[in-house]
């Protein structure tokens, strides 16, 4: 109880090992008391102990001996020869970069873009320095030993003799092995395999697309902090499988929130996804009551109507031309001039999508909304190279009617550029101001790159403007960029205010050079 509320030891593996397997197994009998039990298990590396005990295959006091007295000896015999890293790359290219390197080997797959390689300390320090200068993301395991490589052979007879009064049993829960990539009669899980379950590969990758093939759609991750999740998540949608489409994948506690609030709030993920949970033993003391909700219980799905998008063809009729784009409704030509007006309307009603884009409760326009709208509007033009674009101030959409939008390109140059500015106003306002949201210089494909354009902090709003330079990135990842872990980014983001919905949960990789960031960003399968 000390290490696990104030840390101590943790840099051991003979304290952490057996304190995170602790936690595993009490975790999985806390989400048994609302209700929420396997219908399998299946464990990584070390879980496959706890694993065991939550199938009922080996009894609590086994799997606290094989995990205790296996960790001693990792501690005593391996520690401080070797090393893991996890890198975002696919297996089969992984393997292909190992073919040049000694004393490497692949650990475990996690996901399709998720494998861990382990070896020794040198060789993996080498090897993750080598994938950071190419902008690959790789991360050193805070360990110091090489589980699932030949190091593990040196210590085979001693686990074995230590481990020989282990009795596995019959389990009553189906235990699924990522050592053998089956399910497995847990009355098999002796000491020799807790030998194999420390030296082979972890087939995790393969054991969840077992399981959604059999047709499992929900997966919890029984452990202090949800590191399995993105692998679960990617391998689900990458399986052609009812799990695709209707799969719910939770943790249980996180990194500096180990308390009932957010054990409370997993169960909560997993409630209003549909899955039952049984709220009776934090709501059925004394003083506990049911509320009327208002006006109607809440809803698992969005309750505006869903309208469709007025058809840009409609424009024809009042003598526009059409743009069938679903952000730009219509395009005119301003007589006796080579200036083009285009104009659109955008709502929560026809646009649904702007929802999951929100600052402090507040649905804005993204900022990619304002390239794609001059990227469009140039392309009608001959002149879709955005060479420059200022941001001067928000576009809010409203929670109920519209705002109408105004973008104009003036007339070309010698060089064949033009101007752009973009306004908006409230819809419903026929008489209502106009804000000015943006001004840019577009530019004929391929055009040179012009002289200093103008600073956008002489321009008269009051809102301090973002310029921002679109360039043309040909080498990628970028040479001399350094990776960014992605990790818990959204749940940061919405901790400072700005909230991303589902739709823009599309973050798949950052690079740092100097000040620039770059990003790989990939629509999520479930809107595309």
């Amino acid at each position: 109880l000390e290490v696990v509320s104030e840390g101590r030891g943790l840099d051991r593996v003979d304290v952490v090992q057996p304190v995170t397997w602790a936690v595993m197994v009490s975790l999985a009998e806390l989400w048994r008391s609302v209700g929420v039990v396997p219908d399998a298990v299946v464990g990584h590396s070390q879980g496959e102990i706890a694993a065991a005990v939550v199938a009922g295959g080996l009894s609590l006091e086994d799997g606290a001996r094989v995990v205790a007295l296996r960790s001693q000896v990792i501690g005593r015999e391996l520690a401080g020869r070797g090393g893991m890293a996890s890198l975002a790359l696919p297996e089969a290219e992984v393997r292909d970069r190992l073919k040049t390197q000694v004393g490497l080997g692949v650990a475990a797959v996690n996901g399709p873009r998720s494998t861990v390689i382990s070896g020794d300390a040198e060789a993996v320090e080498s090897f993750v320095s080598a994938c950071e200068t190419e902008g690959i993301r790789a991360r050193r395991i805070a360990v110091d030993y090489a589980s699932h490589s030949a190091h593990v052979e040196a210590i085979e007879q001693e686990l074995l003799t230590v481990l020989k009064d282990v009795r596995p049993q019959a389990g009553s829960v189906p235990f699924y092995s990522a050592v053998e990539n089956a399910f497995l009669d847990t009355g098999a899980l002796d000491a020799a395999y807790w030998y194999r379950n420390l030296r082979r590969q972890v087939q995790f990758e393969a054991g969840i697309r077992a399981l959604a093939a059999d047709g499992y759609t929900t997966f919890v991750e029984s452990s202090a902090h949800p590191v399995l999740t993105v692998g679960i998540q990617e391998t689900l949608d990458a399986t052609d499988t009812e799990a695709d489409t209707e799969a719910v994948v939770t943790g249980s506690l996180r990194r500096d929130e180990g308390g009932l609030e957010r054990f409370l709030t997993s169960a909560a993920e997993l409630y209003v996804a549909g899955v039952p949970v049984d709220w009776t033993p934090f709501l059925g003391g004394e003083g506990a009551r049911r509320v009327e909700l208002p006006t109607y219980a809440f809803q698992g799905r969005r309750y505006w109507p869903r309208t469709a998008p007025a058809k840009s063809a409609d424009a024809l009729s009042f003598g526009l031309g059409s743009t069938r784009h679903p952000l730009l409704g219509a395009a005119v030509e301003v007589a006796g001039s080579d200036e083009v007006l285009f104009t659109g309307r955008l709502s929560l009603e026809s646009h649904a999508w702007l929802a999951d884009h929100a600052v402090a409760g507040t649905v804005l326009l993204p900022g990619t909304a304002f390239v794609e709208l001059a990227v469009r509007a140039g392309d009608e033009v001959g002149c879709g190279q955005v060479e420059e674009l200022a941001l001067e101030a928000p576009l809010i959409v409203p929670e109920r009617g519209g705002v109408a939008l105004q973008l104009g390109l003036g007339a070309a140059d010698d060089s064949g550029r033009r101007t752009l500015t973009l306004h908006s106003r409230a819809a419903e306002d026929g008489d209502g101001p106009w804000t000015r949201h943006a001004t840019g210089t577009m530019a004929p494909a391929g055009a040179p790159a012009s002289g200093e354009a103008p600073d956008p902090a002489d321009s008269a709003s009051p809102v301090s403007a973002t310029k921002t330079a679109l360039t043309d990135q040909t080498v990628w990842p970028p040479a001399e960029a350094v990776s960014i872990p992605v990790g818990d980014a959204y749940e940061r983001l919405a901790a400072l205010g700005v909230d991303y919905g589902p739709a823009f949960h599309g973050l798949r990789a950052v690079w740092r050079r100097g000040d620039e960031l770059f990003a790989e960003v990939q629509l999520p399968e479930a809107v595309a």
